[in-house]
């Protein structure tokens, strides 16, 4: 397997170096500092697993949404999984980074246990959404806790439409359905379908029966 690990930070890097070792041991990890870096990276292996970009490393341009530098790399990446890593915590930009395209945004203040469990989700073919959109503010403001894709979700959910249509009609894989409803339920805090789209009626994010 190979994984693209991208940060300004050495030490970090190394660090991190340890933990997907645990992801897997014969893991061959090929390392950048900025996003030029990352760029010759994922052009150059096209067939990496997986990348993981420290959103504000040097060739970042904070004028574009998404993080500019990662908007660009997720251009030249399309099957190549990125996951976004970033001390920031501010909600506006994880639903930034994940409309742009990103499988993923984890904080570098997370435990190792989560941050595997995350790269787990994704390398299923899943979306790691963070807590920081998951607890009760994100049921308070519900409409803007969802990304884009995850309404599209609902929608389908609201239809009655089985994963395997969901995933047809949204042209994604059947696994990543099953995360964005697994998001969704944390975000509106329910356990079912039916409990989804009943609060998902109730907060206005769905047309009333």
């Amino acid at each position: 397997m190979k994984i693209i690990l991208a940060d300004a930070h050495t030490l970090f890097r190394e660090g991190l170096q340890h933990l997907l070792s645990a992801l897997d041991p014969q893991a061959q990890v090929l390392e950048a500092d900025d996003y030029a870096g990352a760029a010759s990276l994922v052009v150059e292996h096209p067939d990496a697993a997986l990348a993981l970009v420290d959103l504000d490393m040097p060739g970042r341009d904070a004028s574009e949404p998404g993080g500019g530098g990662l908007e660009r790399l997720l251009a030249l990446a399309p099957g190549v999984p990125v996951v976004v890593l970033s001390a920031r915590e501010d909600p506006a930009v994880v639903r930034d980074v994940l409309d742009a395209g990103a499988m993923g945004f984890i904080s570098k203040r997370e435990r190792a246990a989560v941050m595997l469990n995350a790269l787990h989700l994704v390398l299923a073919g899943g979306i790691y959404l963070p807590p920081m959109l998951l607890g009760p503010a994100a049921r308070t403001h519900a409409s803007t806790a969802l990304t884009p894709r995850q309404v599209e979700v609902l929608h389908g959910l609201a239809n009655g439409h089985a994963n395997k249509v969901i995933a047809r009609q949204l042209g994604m894989s059947e696994a990543t359905v099953k995360a964005h409803t697994g998001a969704i339920f944390r975000s509106l805090e329910v356990s079912n379908r039916v409990q989804a789209v009943r609060m998902a009626r109730r907060l206005g994010l769905l047309a009333p029966d």
